[in-house]
């Protein structure tokens, strides 16, 4: 969505009269200038578009749709600044619903102002991921081919399930491997070290590889690290970032290694997992790092307080 574009669009006759309407109150009861009012068309506009593709409307949006508008602007680059204008823009139009009785309920109410948010890193969906952690097409063919083929879908589903940095993922030694006990010895920022848990999905796919792909890798070298270039090499930061890039461009996506260690994270919060331990296997100092997750813990926390508690719903 543009930030310039002064395009006004209405899916339905129902926004294109809230809108006319609050248009009318900026410029004869609020006596805004054009260029004034030209801005807050612009950004109504986006929202309802916005709206449009969740099936609502202006009078029936609800909260979590505007802090989603919100987080889609920062996923497009937009700052905090321009985030904030928007918001007030919507905080103006809601205040005038309520004053003329069209609405009994404020959607913009106990949002942070866009300008103190901490920007959710972004995340691949979960069926994204599932398409990503499909092996890889060999690189070449034959057995050097198919060697790094497995390894790189090795590596993604390592990214996916340790939450690893791609620093980490080139320095990780073969002797840091417990696959027996289903974790990795990871060390991060600071040399410090951390034990990373692997799923069962990443511990198959690591015992194959390690099985039949890294000796082809190897060859007659030998090599402390895990992870291997042929002839024993040591892997770059920019050859498992074209790996990754080249395995999301199937979705359309350009992932970053980045994406599959915040991807982790989220999915983890989403499905309950508490801050604390999210801190532990991403290796965060402070847990104010990981507090980025926190409004995916809250929404967890109240769908199941809905669904659970005998009085969450109305009588």
């Amino acid at each position: 969505m543009s930030d310039n574009a002064h395009t006004f669009i209405v899916p339905s006759d129902e926004n294109f009269r809230v809108v006319s309407g609050f248009l009318d109150y900026l410029k004869v009861e609020k006596g805004l200038a054009p260029l004034t009012v030209a801005a807050y068309t612009t950004d109504v506009s986006q929202f309802t578009e916005f709206l449009g593709k969740r099936k609502r409307t202006l009078l029936n949006a609800r909260r979590n749709e505007v802090r989603d508008f919100i987080q889609e602007l920062f996923a497009n680059s937009v700052d905090g600044r321009s985030a904030g204008r928007k918001l007030s823009t919507l905080r103006h139009l809601y205040r005038y619903l309520l004053l003329d009785k069209l609405i009994y309920h404020d959607p913009t109410l106990n949002i942070d102002s866009p300008k103190q948010w901490k920007v959710l890193p972004k995340s691949l969906a979960r069926d994204e991921m599932e398409i990503m952690l499909r092996a890889p097409a060999p690189a070449s063919k034959g057995k050097h081919g198919e060697a790094i083929g497995l390894r790189d879908r090795t590596i993604l589903e390592v990214f996916y399930a340790g939450a690893l940095r791609v620093s980490e993922m080139t320095g990780v030694k073969l002797e840091d491997l417990k696959l027996d006990l289903g974790y990795v010895l990871v060390r991060g920022k600071g040399d410090k070290e951390r034990i990373v848990p692997l799923g069962k999905s990443a511990q198959e796919v690591l015992a194959a590889y390690i099985k039949r792909s890294r000796p082809v890798l190897a060859g007659e070298r030998a090599s402390p690290l895990l992870f291997l270039g042929r002839g024993a090499h040591k892997l770059t930061r920019q050859r498992i970032w074209q790996m990754v890039r080249a395995a999301s461009s199937a979705m359309g996506r350009n992932a970053s290694p980045h994406m599959l260690r915040h991807s982790c994270a989220t999915h983890m919060v989403e499905n309950g997992a508490d801050l604390r331990t999210v801190q532990t296997i991403l290796g965060h100092a402070d847990i104010s790092t990981t507090q980025v997750y926190t409004h995916l813990a809250l929404d967890r926390l109240k769908s199941v307080y809905q669904k659970h508690h005998p009085r969450a719903k109305a009588r």
